[in-house]
């Protein structure tokens, strides 16, 4: 069985931002084993799974990969869209757009640690529009819950 459905992040500013509970509220009722594949439709963000726990990371990432890819460099040509754009393609090529995260119980089978982020390359990149596909054998598809294991 293959199930999937579409959905609009709320907007946020730059920076990395834990989703996890977003995406949960988003997701149809889990079957008991399967994969939860997120693809977020858009060529200046990512997605990615870090530490859930202390805040700090998210603003140590943010300046890692400011220092990483800087904005304003001569050699870009792509500019027509601002100082943040360019930059904001070549993080979002660094990080990926799609995740991957395995099903088991019925919950989303992540380290107690770990949680899905948005990472917003664009000083204002709006609502993002993210695409979840769920998969599971048809004969074990069974529904669990919506939340994912400790």
């Amino acid at each position: 069985m293959i199930e999937q459905k579409e959905f609009v992040l709320t907007p946020h500013r730059r920076g990395f931002h834990l989703i996890t509970e977003e995406i949960i509220r988003h997701l149809p009722q889990l079957p008991q084993t399967g994969l939860l594949n997120l693809f977020i439709k858009h060529t200046s963000a990512g997605l990615s799974i870090n530490e859930n726990a202390d805040p700090d990371v998210q603003i140590d990432l943010e300046a890692i990969f400011n220092r990483l890819v800087k904005e304003r460099e001569p050699f870009y040509q792509h500019t027509c869209e601002g100082d943040d754009d360019m930059p904001a393609h070549a993080k979002s090529t660094l990080v990926g757009t799609t995740l991957n995260i395995p099903i088991t119980n019925g919950r989303l089978n992540m380290g107690i640690w770990q949680g899905i982020y948005l990472c917003e390359f664009r000083n204002r990149g709006g609502g993002r529009k993210i695409v979840a596909t769920i998969t599971c054998h048809y004969h074990r598809c069974h529904l669990g819950h919506r939340t994912r294991s400790s």
